[in-house]
């Protein structure tokens, strides 16, 4: 038997719920309680439906190609140690740069990662659809980061798409966009967004009826 994990720790409970959320839910919930928390410029690349999970946060610098070391893009090692059901989020600043390829894909997804969210570029597209993992970035390029990047940090709060992502925090990702629920908001936020869904789904079961006794 091992140590749990911080992840391990975490709420499974709360994540499951969130997943039955959307981001347009989250969104509003959030703007009620004055927090920024919906990523813009990220785009889902491939995957399909709602994931869910908390973050493990990477923060890297970008330069010109020959800026680093070939062996700085010391990447894999933070790809082996991604905990199942987690979101990765990495910071590049919003570099045309990737750092996340076919290769990477299949080792995360191998982890039973929930998904991956890039500030930065992704590359291997048809690869990454293959292996169903959802991966959002701001940038497709073929251009390696190999050379041109250095991972700084990991597991401190990271800037992506406009939104500073904590270690912990709750991310979900579907077709609408990235919400990022702070942990230590996650309970509140996930029960008023439960709300709202519940009121919104009497709401369209009213419009539905109407429409059925005008048909009848």
């Amino acid at each position: 038997m091992h140590a749990p994990t911080e992840v391990e720790t975490r709420s499974t409970d709360l994540v499951s719920r969130a997943k039955r959320i959307g981001t347009a839910t989250f969104s509003d919930v959030l703007d009620s309680l004055g927090v920024n928390g919906v990523m813009s410029g990220i785009v889902r690349r491939s995957g399909q439906g709602r994931v869910a999970g908390y973050a493990q946060t990477v923060d890297s610098r970008v330069g010109l190609l020959g800026a680093f070391d070939m062996q700085d893009f010391a990447v894999f090692p933070i790809f082996n140690s991604v905990e199942a059901n987690t979101v990765l989020v990495m910071n590049l600043g919003g570099a045309e740069v990737s750092t996340f390829g076919g290769l990477a894909a299949l080792t995360v997804s191998h982890r039973n990662a929930a998904g991956v969210v890039i500030d930065g570029a992704c590359r291997d597209v048809e690869d990454l659809r293959a292996t169903g993992l959802s991966v959002a970035s701001r940038h497709v390029t073929p251009r390696s980061g190999r050379g041109r990047m250095t991972i700084v940090s990991s597991g401190g709060p990271v800037a992506c798409g406009g939104v500073t992502v904590k270690h912990g925090d709750l991310i979900v990702i579907d077709d609408t966009g990235i919400a990022v629920i702070p942990f230590e908001r996650l309970q509140d936020v996930v029960t008023r967004a439960e709300t709202i869904e519940l009121h919104d789904d009497a709401k369209a079961a009213a419009v539905r009826n109407q429409d059925l006794s005008a048909q009848a």
